[in-house]
C-alpha cells in the first residue's frame, strides 16, 4: 500500500524542515520526502494549503480503563485521540484499580493491541495502590514496557518515599511525573483561592498547594538526578520554579494544559463544572504567565489531562462535580488560536511543543518525519473554523470546558504506523 500526500507544507522541527513538499508512504514507513514525487501510487491525498505534520503526541491521557469504561475506553479515546492528530498517547495509571503492577501493565497492554487505534504508552503508579504507602516493583514494570511512573490525580506525600522512588527511577532511567498538590493546603478547594472563591462562596486551592510540592519535588529531583516531570502547571510560581531548576541545570521539564493558557479563574464564575479542574483554573496573570513560559520554553510540552466523565458527575452542585475535562480532541485548535493566531508562538514552534518536545523526554523514538522512519504523522488545516459541540465529540464523554467556543485548526488526516485511522468527514 502506498499514499502520496500532495504539496502540502511540511513542518517537521526535528529535522528542522518547513517546506512545501510531497510525502510517500509505503506499508508503515515514510519511503521518501521530496518536491514533486511522481511514484505511482494506491491513494493520492491533496495537501494544498494544509499542515503536514509528525504524529501528535500527548503525555497525559486517561483512557479510564480498566474500571470506569462507563466513562471512556482504548477504542473511544484513541478515537479521540486520532480526531484530534494525536498518533501516539501516554495513559494515566489512575484507573479502577491502578496500574501498579507487571500483571495489570501486561493486561493493559493485551486490551491496548485488542482496541487502540494509535499508540498508547503505558504509565505506571509510584507506590502502590497510589496510596503514598509503598513503592511498586519499578524494576518488573520497566520490564513490561512502563517508561513513566507518576501517582497522578495525588501527590506522593511522603518525602523520603518520594525520594527513594526517584533514586530508583533515575537508575532504570524512568521519567518521574509528578501531580504537584499539598492536599493539607489545598484543603478539599474547589476554585481558585481568593477573589474567585470569596465570589462564588466555594473552597479555594491555593497556588501555595501547587508551587510549594513543586518546589519540593525539584529538591528532591536535584537529589537523586532523577528526570522530573512536573504535570499539569497553573500558577506563575511554579513557572518561576522550573525556570530557575532549568538554568541550574537539572532534569526538569514540564507540561501545561490549553485550559490554563486559554482559560482564567473568571470562566469559573458562571458555576459550569466544565470549568472544574484541578488545579483549578487561575488568575489572568497566571494564564498570562503561562503564555510567556511556553513561548520562552521553560515549559516544554502541551499535554490535554484528557479526564472524561459521565453527565451524572458534572451535571450536579460545582462543589460535589468531578475535577477534569476533556481535551484531545480540542487541543490543537485551541492551541492555534490562542497561541498562533495571537502571535505567541510560530507553528513551528507550536509542533515541537506536541512532537520532538515530548518525544525527547519520554525517550521515544517518534516525532519527526524522518525517511524509514514509522508514518505516524497528520495534516491538519490551521486556518479553518469550527465551533466545539458535543454532538460532534467522539470521546466517550463530553465535558468539555471549550463547549460553544469557535476555534481555528481542523485536523484533516491522522495517519498511525501507515495506517490512515481518521480521515475528515464533511
Amino acid at each position: 500500500m502506498k499514499t502520496i500526500i500532495k504539496g502540502g507544507r511540511v513542518i517537521d522541527p526535528k529535522n528542522n524542515l518547513d517546506q512545501c513538499l510531497d510525502v510517500l508512504i509505503e506499508e508503515d514507513r515514510i519511503k521518501e520526502i521530496a518536491p514533486q514525487i511522481r511514484e505511482q501510487a494506491d491513494q493520492v491525498i491533496d495537501a494544498s494549503n494544509k499542515i503536514v505534520a509528525p504524529g501528535l503526541i500527548d503525555l497525559h491521557v486517561h483512557l479510564r480503563e480498566p474500571g470506569r469504561e462507563d466513562k471512556e475506553t482504548i477504542l473511544s479515546g484513541t478515537r479521540a485521540a486520532a480526531k484530534g492528530g494525536f498518533t501516539t498517547v501516554l495513559a494515566m495509571p489512575n484507573c479502577e484499580p491502578a496500574i501498579d503492577s507487571p500483571e495489570k501493565v501486561r493486561s493493559l497492554n493485551q486490551r491496548i493491541k485488542k482496541d487502540a487505534r494509535v499508540n498508547v504508552l503505558v504509565s505506571s503508579a509510584i507506590t502502590l495502590e497510589r496510596a503514598g504507602q509503598k513503592i511498586t516493583d519499578l524494576d518488573s514494570l520497566q520490564k513490561e514496557g512502563v517508561l513513566a511512573i507518576t501517582d497522578d490525580g495525588s501527590s506522593v506525600e511522603d518525602s523520603k518515599i518520594m525520594l527513594n522512588a526517584m533514586q530508583r527511577a533515575k537508575e532504570l532511567d524512568l521519567l518521574v511525573i509528578a501531580h504537584c498538590e499539598d492536599v493539607f493546603l489545598s484543603k478539599k478547594g474547589v476554585v481558585n483561592k481568593g477573589f474567585t472563591s470569596t465570589k462564588l462562596g466555594l473552597k479555594g486551592i491555593s497556588r501555595e498547594s501547587e508551587y510549594s510540592r513543586v518546589a519540593r519535588d525539584i529538591e528532591l529531583a536535584e537529589k537523586s538526578n532523577a528526570r522530573l516531570h512536573i504535570a499539569h502547571v497553573s500558577c506563575r510560581e511554579s513557572v518561576e520554579m522550573v525556570a530557575k531548576a532549568k538554568k541550574r541545570g537539572l532534569r526538569v521539564s514540564a507540561e501545561t494544559a490549553p485550559h490554563y493558557f486559554a482559560l482564567d479563574e473568571e470562566a469559573a464564575w458562571s458555576f459550569d463544572t466544565n470549568m472544574k479542574m484541578n488545579p483549578p483554573l487561575r488568575a489572568k496573570e497566571d494564564a498570562e504567565s503561562i503564555r510567556q513560559a511556553l513561548a520562552e520554553g521553560v515549559i516544554d510540552v502541551i499535554a490535554s489531562d484528557h479526564a472524561p466523565h459521565t453527565i451524572n458527575e458534572k451535571a450536579i452542585e460545582f462543589d460535589r462535580a468531578a475535577f477534569g475535562v476533556i481535551g484531545l480532541e480540542t487541543e490543537l485548535a485551541v492551541a492555534i488560536t490562542e497561541l498562533v493566531n495571537k502571535k505567541i508562538l510560530t507553528l513551528f514552534d507550536l509542533i515541537k511543543k506536541f512532537t520532538v518536545n515530548p518525544a525527547s523526554i519520554i525517550k521515544i523514538d517518534k516525532g519527526a518525519l524522518s525517511p524509514a522512519a514509522v508514518a505516524d504523522l497528520v495534516i491538519f488545516s490551521p486556518e479553518k473554523e469550527w465551533v466545539v459541540k458535543k454532538e460532534n465529540l467522539v470521546s466517550k464523554s463530553s465535558n468539555s470546558c471549550f463547549l460553544g467556543k469557535r476555534i481555528k485548526g481542523v485536523v484533516e488526516y491522522t495517519f498511525c504506523q501507515g495506517q490512515m485511522v481518521y480521515a475528515r468527514q464533511d
